[in-house]
């Protein structure tokens, strides 16, 4: 249910209602906008249908939310959101989600040393990325293949972080983790495998911490707003989508990359989208091609994978672009979102 306040609408009218919201046992999220304050009440419609809700001070309209995910849906929040990224860390530039800026993040698949992952962390701020992404904790397909460092990944990350002023992007993969990772990362990354691993989505959702949310394999675009709204009900409001592709027939890419899911998704979330056409292709010569895709789009970043030997990666080498390649592909970028009215 929505509550439109009026544009006249008072603290006193908006406190009122929000008093009676909970005296009713529900729950009241107030998003102010640039013109007037709305009223997002969260729980059993049946407790609030009967209610003489307009009949209060300071209220223009009632509305009832028809999307089954509520609070991500623009029913709720009109008004496209921004997701600050580097708040609770000493970074040099915090990175904005949503905003004007399209946001680069890079960076190796998986921590897999202390140097590599330095270097790599340089060559991402030297090409105006904006994020650096590296997997401490791995999922992965086989249980004999590489898992990540675990622990010993988080302090290179966070030494990364310390030389370039970079936020740092990491996937948690189990629940007992999550406090760990939330006072260690600027983000936490939901991997395609745990997009409905609810028991994951709840604990992150306790968090204030941002959550990169990748699409699953085989999910619709509505599984992946409705695992949003998991992670939203649960008080975290700093959620950005991503389109990594989904599993389909064709198999000359790994995935396939739904650029259609952008559009949609902006039109039916005010959550910022963007693209990681590294997993989406599985093939590095078809990562610059996407990307420029997405920008084109109306994706608010993008995510790839650069390593600086790919045929020596212990994850992922094939759709890593080599640091001159990536520098590359940031200038192929810049013209692109230049072309679309936005800056990189």
């Amino acid at each position: 249910m929505i509550i439109v306040m009026r544009k006249d609408a008072t603290e006193d009218d908006l406190n009122q209602i929000l008093a009676k919201i909970r005296e009713w046992g529900l729950k009241a999220n107030v998003i102010r906008g640039s013109e007037r304050m709305v009223v997002g009440v969260i729980g059993d419609e049946a407790v609030i249908r009967n209610k003489p809700l307009e009949a209060f001070p300071g209220v223009e309209q009632v509305m009832p939310v028809l999307k089954p995910y509520k609070l991500v849906s623009r029913e709720w929040h009109p008004e496209s959101s921004e997701v600050v990224v580097g708040k609770n860390h000493a970074v040099k530039d915090k990175a904005v989600f949503g905003g004007r800026r399209v946001v680069v993040v890079a960076g190796p698949c998986s921590v897999e040393n202390r140097g590599m992952l330095l270097d790599m962390a340089k060559t991402v701020r030297e090409a105006g990325g904006r994020l650096l992404r590296a997997g401490a904790f791995k999922p992965r397909t086989s249980p004999y293949a590489f898992q990540g460092l675990g622990l010993e990944g988080l302090r290179h990350l966070d030494e990364a972080r310390r030389l370039t002023g970079l936020p740092i992007v990491t996937e948690v993969l189990d629940p007992r983790d999550v406090e760990l990772l939330a006072e260690t990362a600027d983000m936490m990354q939901v991997g395609a495998r745990n997009m409905q691993n609810f028991i994951l989505l709840k604990a992150v959702g306790r968090t204030e911490c941002p959550v990169l949310l990748k699409r699953g394999l085989a999910n619709t675009i509505e599984e992946l707003l409705m695992s949003a709204e998991y992670i939203m009900s649960q008080g975290n409001p700093n959620v950005v989508l991503c389109e990594r592709g989904i599993r389909t027939f064709e198999k000359f890419t790994r995935n396939t990359v739904d650029i259609s899911a952008i559009p949609v998704l902006k039109r039916e979330s005010h959550l910022p989208v963007i693209v990681d056409p590294s997993h989406g292709t599985g093939h590095w010569d078809l990562v610059e091609p996407l990307a420029m895709a997405a920008v084109a789009a109306g994706a608010d970043g993008v995510m790839v994978e650069i390593h600086p030997n790919p045929e020596e990666a212990l994850s992922d080498g094939p759709q890593a672009l080599l640091p001159e390649r990536f520098a590359h592909m940031m200038r192929a970028l810049e013209s692109v979102a230049r072309a679309v009215g936005r800056t990189l």
